[in-house]
């Protein structure tokens, strides 16, 4: 656990001391991968068995701590911190009672300290150091935690030490390009005009990919505070926080946390009563994966069908309504407030040369231990898949993994020795994305998946551009002639030239990146595209 994440609970320990001695704490995640798998039938299945048993209980709504193999997973503030339980169901709750939970009885879903049960042990949070240990919607915890400093020390400082600040800490995009925020800010900053905006891309629209739903919904204070410098630095008074349809619990949430900062004094007219005014409008997309893309995104703020502007110009330099816009990913600004209350140093002292600092990375598909796991750019990605995901859920062989999101690259097992950062990826045909990273087992079959690369590409597009909206269809019926064994080696050849058309022909990532999928299958499964195997396949 990281020295802020315990400070943390020490802060909150202090403020459970001082409540009433006789009513025990419990926290129970409404973050909605819990609420999925019964969170809230639980919540209320304990309130409704103390009730019962005559105990004074207060029932704390957090969010996740990210290792969801474990969820619902409830924990109880005791003298000696908390203690957690889970995978808890409703009819575990009455043993619960009964073993002295609430005092930290054993029981056979005890699990200990939350802090260290390994997945979380082996984290470094920075990002998600309050997610699963504050109240959510509650500004006072958020500000008990250390919040807001960042943005105050910001004010100390000055717009352009600001900038400076963040670029010398080296952070980066996490919404998958990786790009400088720094320079990206200061672009902006320097770029005279009357208006200026702060977007912030809420659009996780990955397969594999739940983190920024799971910030929004677990410490949503630290993304606004996080806008509000980036307001600040670059002198923008408005922005955006454009977040999925699919993601209601999310949204709920931001809302009443947008509210509240209204209210004590965060957003609004003389934020801090420093004279400095900015206020954050929340907008719901409306389910299309293009509009992750930020210029895709801007035209549907503006009221527009998400389709993706020709470059130039830059957003930096002509983007929302016309004005310079700073565009960044949850991960990348909900990073900042840390930053700036701790300094540059810290965080540039982690992770590797040129990808500074921590990821979360996110474990999904056919995987034993799945969730969020935050941690310094660097790990290779089978410590990753084997140490801390238990390997495959089914107990079958890893054939596959594929990284950074339905447009990512397929890596074999002989590729677990990459380290999970930028460059290492780059240098193997990979880009790590979001950070989501999805297991498959040996019953896959990897050119059935390369087909989705190009069916979910047709799909998806927005019929801009003539190699994505015409190439992804093509390569859907070429693959599809390629397995009935018409022409395999003519067709292999046609779907490698029709990537390359792609990917250095489209306007924007979708159609430009489709072809890491597909040009990744066929390197390390090439067996999966003769005919002979699909025909044994049916069988």
């Amino acid at each position: 656990m990281s020295d802020f994440a315990a400070s943390l609970l020490a802060d909150l320990r202090r403020k459970a001391r001082s409540a009433e001695a006789d009513v025990a704490r419990v926290f129970v995640p409404c973050d909605a991968a819990a609420v999925a798998v019964g969170a809230d039938e639980v919540a209320e299945a304990i309130a409704t068995e103390a009730m019962t048993r005559g105990i004074a209980l207060d029932i704390i709504r957090t969010g996740s701590r990210g290792a969801l193999f474990l969820e619902p997973m409830v924990e109880v503030e005791t003298a000696r911190g908390r203690v957690a339980y889970g995978p808890v169901g409703v009819a575990d709750v009455a043993g619960l009672f009964d073993a002295g939970f609430l005092t930290g009885g054993d029981d056979p879903l005890r699990l200990g300290p939350p802090e260290k049960i390994p997945f979380i042990a082996r984290q470094k949070r920075i990002t998600f150091a309050r997610c699963g240990i504050v109240d959510p919607r509650s500004s006072t915890d958020y500000t008990l935690t250390g919040g807001w400093q960042g943005f105050d020390r910001a004010l100390a400082m000055g717009p352009a030490e600001t900038i400076e600040t963040i670029t010398r800490s080296g952070l980066r995009g996490r919404g998958g390009a990786g790009f400088p925020a720094g320079i990206k800010w200061k672009t902006v900053a320097d770029t005279a005009a009357p208006q200026k905006y702060i977007v912030c891309n809420a659009d996780e629209g990955d397969s594999g990919t739940f983190a920024d739903r799971m910030l929004m919904e677990g410490d949503p204070f630290a993304l606004i505070e996080g806008m509000l410098i980036a307001g600040y630095a670059v002198g923008a008074t408005r922005g955006y926080l454009y977040i999925r349809s699919e993601y209601p619990h999310a949204i709920a949430t931001m809302t009443a946390a947008l509210q509240s900062a209204r209210n004590v004094g965060r957003l609004g007219r003389s934020v801090g009563g420093a004279g400095f005014s900015f206020d954050i409008e929340l907008r719901v997309g409306a389910g299309a994966y293009v509009c992750g893309e930020e210029t895709a995104l801007l035209e549907s703020i503006e009221g527009r069908r998400g389709q993706v502007r020709a470059k130039p110009p830059l957003p930096a330099h002509k983007g929302l309504f016309g004005a310079p816009t700073v565009i960044n990913n949850v991960l990348t600004l909900a990073a900042v407030p840390w930053i700036l209350k701790n300094g540059d140093g810290p965080y540039a002292a982690l992770g590797t040369s040129r990808s500074r600092g921590t990821m979360p990375v996110q474990l999904g598909g056919n995987i034993n231990r799945g969730g969020v796991f935050e941690a310094p750019f660097g790990m290779t990605l089978g410590e990753l898949v084997l140490e801390i995901g238990g390997g495959t859920a089914s107990g079958r062989r890893i054939r596959a993994v594929q990284v950074g999101g339905p447009l990512g690259a397929y890596f074999p097992p002989a590729l677990f020795d990459t380290p999970f950062d930028y460059e290492a990826f780059a240098a193997r045909d990979g880009l790590i994305g979001h950070g989501g990273i999805v297991v498959f087992d040996d019953t896959v079959d990897m050119a059935h998946q390369a087909r989705f690369a190009f069916a979910f590409c047709a799909h998806e597009s927005c019929g801009k551009c003539t190699p994505c909206r015409i190439g992804s269809v093509r390569g859907v019926e070429t693959i599809d002639r390629l397995l009935a064994g018409d022409r395999p080696a003519d067709r292999l050849a046609l779907i490698q030239d029709l990537c390359e058309t792609m990917k250095f022909g489209s306007l924007c990532a979708l159609g430009g990146f489709t072809p890491y999928p597909v040009l990744s299958a066929i390197k390390h499964f090439p067996e999966d595209f003769l005919a002979e195997t699909q025909k044994v396949r049916m069988r």
